[in-house]
């Protein structure tokens, strides 16, 4: 059985995580892992689980966040692409 790096629970199910910088993280479930390693957004602290926002190097977990948070540059970032339904 592997221990869980964020709360220590030994799981006969638990599974390792290997990043790009060569890092290999052991968790019991999505949970743990997410909490060790999703960025937080810039703006308002969340986890960014999803795809995000990145501008200028910062991450933030959606558009609007992405305005409020950073320079020009995040103004020109919307949600969705294609027109306004309506």
């Amino acid at each position: 059985m592997a221990t869980c790096d964020v709360c220590g629970n030994d799981y006969w199910m638990a599974f390792e995580v290997r990043t790009v910088g060569g890092g290999v993280h052991t968790f019991d479930s999505f949970e743990c892992a997410i909490q060790r390693l999703a960025p937080r957004c810039e703006h308002c602290d969340c986890r960014v689980i999803g795809h995000g926002v990145e501008v200028e190097g910062k991450f933030f977990c959606c558009a609007h966040c992405a305005r409020s948070g950073s320079s020009d540059l995040g103004a020109q970032i919307r949600d969705t692409v294609g027109a306004h339904p309506g």
